[in-house]
């Protein structure tokens, strides 16, 4: 019985491991198609760079891109969390109240962790994949 538990425990986890990183990723979609295009050789990097000036900043009327990504990925790890936590089991208000301070505790993790994993991936690691495609991003960079 112990075992079964684990398991459960173990993929509750992963979940919110995918969570926090597919909400990273989402919210990112305003640079990451950019670079695939490049880096798979689909678009010349003069294209993904207007591309990505388009999403990144908002020309052209997409200035609502980047907002609705961020509203969306915060959405999904809310909807994540509640999921989490009714497979652990607290699915009532009464549940909740006994549980506080789990809840409070796992929900700040996840958002922080899932906000850091947003900025390295964002500013970080593509930034630095799209510089080395020659993508215009060097002022980007906080470092220069």
């Amino acid at each position: 019985m112990n075992t079964m538990s684990e398991g459960n425990t173990r993929d509750d986890v992963r979940s919110l491991w995918k969570l926090m990183g597919g909400s990273a990723l989402l919210a990112s979609m305003c640079c990451f198609p950019s670079v695939v295009l490049v880096l798979f050789g689909l678009a010349s990097v003069s294209t993904a760079a207007s591309l990505s000036d388009t999403l990144y900043w908002g020309t052209d009327g997409f200035w609502w891109f980047r907002g609705t990504l961020n509203v969306i990925s915060l959405g999904c790890v809310i909807a994540g969390l509640v999921v989490y936590f009714r497979r652990q089991g607290i699915c009532t208000l009464d549940d909740a109240k006994r549980q506080r301070n789990r809840i409070v505790n796992t929900s700040l993790v996840v958002l922080i962790v899932a906000i850091v994993s947003y900025l390295v991936f964002n500013y970080v690691i593509l930034t630095e994949i799209g510089i080395a495609l020659d993508l215009p991003w060097e002022s980007s960079r906080f470092w220069t």
